[in-house]
């Protein structure tokens, strides 16, 4: 994933609501509960910790029990040390008061999501780090951490964390991926393992893929009580030894026995502003719904189309429909390479206005660039007395066209299917078309002879090709 890239504008949920699933999230709760909890008797250890002989109070106060109370209860104050929600007044002494950011959990939605932002910080940080057994038996004898006999890369961990979760974010925002629904832990594993370009991986791909899923396996199990994910963890019995009886019978096709996970709305929200941190063009739905027409238009030029609907229909309902027809038509005029596009997108947003913004229509009627989409508007909605375009209009629109199809999706099925169209109804099209005095031209016949099936009509359109870049003094 190119941090020069736009990424599909993710669809978020009102910051209240996010405020409210992040002070629910176990972490964040259970330190701000501790953080109220501390006292003037309260004492922390050289590290911040709190010392051995409080966590059974803490644990208590949080309603845990069991012998890893005391691990959860030190975790939890770790987050309130680290969040800010706790302070400590005098290292020496080991004592600690309220701190600052606590009163922000009483305050803004975006305060509260502020905190929750650092307790993920905290949280992710723990999730890179190998097991705490692990991380003992690596103590070299002066109290030091050998890294080397551990085989981990602080560096190479986090990226890899960083590399699932970017693409679990692009699954979900994406409109070919689940959205929603859970993704299989193998494909998550699988989408940063194996070579897009490798066919039947290697039983060594695979081997990796398999170590993978144990590593994002324990990372997601600490994910989870931040409010990060959903997780249905790995089924224990796969883990089990091949020559013990499994305790029940299993269902072999059973993908979710391999570990299931979904962003939540707040993972989707944290996520997004991580993406936003490292320098990436990571959009949100209603982003563009206070800008002018050509921040419309330009800025979903880019989205798959039913992200650029619905951020359209949000900019439209900030507007009268006459002034917002107006205020399009004139974004989308324009010879640069991006023109075309940023016409389609105008289409788009006219067709979901009603015969309020005609007279906006009619306006460009003898426009060069806009009187063909607006015949074609008029005419859907019914309107009366529309002038027939003249031939020079028609041809220019299909190159427009096209070249705004070609910007749009490159060479796809419904393109190769309109330029088949196209070639057949129009008898002797490309003697026509190549004198169009249109910049993208030459492309677009260029790529109608390259999409076409039929070799002597692609065969033609290359000429005429050929034709218009010398026209234009290519």
């Amino acid at each position: 994933m190119s941090d020069s890239s736009t990424l599909p504008p993710a669809r978020l949920r009102p910051e209240a609501e996010l405020a409210r699933d992040a002070l629910s999230a176990p972490v964040l709760a259970r330190a701000a509960r501790l953080a109220r909890w501390a006292g003037p008797d309260t004492r922390v250890d050289a590290g911040g910790g709190l010392v051995e002989e409080q966590l059974p109070a803490a644990a208590e106060q949080l309603g845990l029990s069991g012998d890893d109370a005391a691990a959860y209860a030190s975790e939890a104050w770790r987050i309130a040390v680290d969040t800010g929600l706790v302070e400590i007044t005098d290292e020496e002494a080991g004592t600690v008061t309220a701190g600052e950011d606590l009163a922000l959990l009483t305050g803004s939605p975006q305060d509260v999501l502020g905190v929750w932002l650092t307790a993920l910080e905290a949280v992710l940080a723990d999730a890179s780090v190998p097991d705490l057994d692990d991380l003992v038996d690596a103590m070299a004898e002066g109290g030091e951490v050998d890294l080397s006999s551990l085989d981990w890369d602080p560096d190479a961990e986090s990226e890899f964390l960083d590399g699932v979760l970017g693409n679990l974010y692009l699954l979900t925002v994406g409109e070919d991926g689940p959205g929603d629904a859970p993704v299989p832990l193998p494909a998550l594993a699988a989408s940063v393992i194996v070579p897009s370009d490798m066919g039947e991986p290697s039983n060594e791909v695979l081997e990796q893929v398999s170590d993978a899923m144990m590593r994002l396996d324990d990372q997601f199990r600490l994910l989870e009580p931040v409010g990060l994910v959903e997780y249905q963890p790995v089924d224990e019995a796969l883990m089990a030894d091949a020559d013990e009886e499994p305790a029940a019978p299993v269902d072999e096709a059973d993908v979710t026995r391999y570990g299931m996970v979904r962003l939540t709305p707040l993972g989707l929200y944290g996520l997004r502003a991580r993406l936003l941190d490292a320098g990436f063009d990571a959009p949100a739905v209603g982003d563009l719904a206070d800008k002018g027409a050509d921040a419309l238009l330009d800025g979903t030029a880019p989205f798959p189309p039913a992200a650029a609907h619905a951020e359209t229909e949000l900019w439209l309902a900030g507007r009268g429909p006459l002034d917002a027809a107006r205020e399009l038509l004139a974004a989308a005029r324009g010879s640069d390479p991006g023109a075309p596009l940023r016409r389609l997108r105008c289409q788009q947003a006219l067709s979901l206005l009603g015969a309020e913004a005609e007279p906006a229509l009619r306006e460009v009627l003898d426009d060069a660039e806009l009187g063909g989409l607006a015949r074609v508007w008029l005419t859907e909605h019914g309107a009366r007395d529309v002038p027939a375009p003249p031939q020079e209009m028609v041809f220019w629109l299909t190159i427009d066209t096209v070249a705004a199809q070609l910007a749009a999706e490159g060479n796809s099925e419904e393109l190769r299917a309109l330029v088949e169209g196209l070639a057949q109804q129009h008898s002797g099209f490309f003697d026509t078309a190549w004198r169009v005095e249109h910049p993208a031209t030459p492309d677009v016949l260029e790529a109608m002879g390259r999409l076409h099936p039929d070799k002597k009509i692609a065969k033609e359109a290359r000429k005429a090709a050929f034709k218009a870049r010398s026209q234009q003094g290519g």
